[in-house]
């Protein structure tokens, strides 16, 4: 595949529309069954893949890929010195809860302790923690300053 920019992907990709009711076959159904028990971990480490392509430069750029990659709209809701919070809610995220108890949000979250890795320059995780009756996901992104990454 010949490299892309996010934004040229996205040009090329906006006007079209497909039901989220396919995005729902493919991420609930289709990916856990190719994937079993390994769903989760193999999710997280393909966020991480997703995030070395695609490299973005500040956090806005990251809440802005959220927003256009159909993952729901991202929210900070707390920073510190070594951590990150941030709130994903919206209608597909309802509506994959809704579906799936057993639902994942670790693509999401392996995109964002990578995005914040390669902004940070250190070593960076991320943690979902799903608010079921309140219909969102409440990431947790902490890295080390002591363990930096090369660029």
């Amino acid at each position: 595949m010949k490299p892309i920019s996010f934004q040229e992907q996205y040009e090329t990709l906006q006007h079209i529309d497909i039901p989220a009711f396919g995005y729902g076959l493919i991420r609930e159904i289709l990916i856990p069954d190719l994937l079993g028990k390994e769903t989760a971990s193999i999710l997280y480490w393909a966020g991480k893949q997703l995030a070395r392509r695609y490299p973005l430069e500040t956090l806005g750029d990251v809440i802005l890929f959220f927003e256009k990659a159909g993952w729901g709209p991202l929210v900070v809701t707390k920073e510190t010195s070594e951590e990150l919070e941030l709130e994903l809610t919206g209608p597909i995220i309802a509506a994959r809860m809704d579906i799936n108890d057993d639902c994942s949000f670790q693509l999401e979250a392996g995109f964002l302790a990578q995005q914040i890795e390669l902004q940070k320059r250190c070593v960076a995780e991320a943690y979902e923690q799903q608010k079921k009756r309140a219909k969102k996901v409440i990431f947790t992104v902490k890295w080390d300053r002591k363990d930096t990454v090369e660029e």
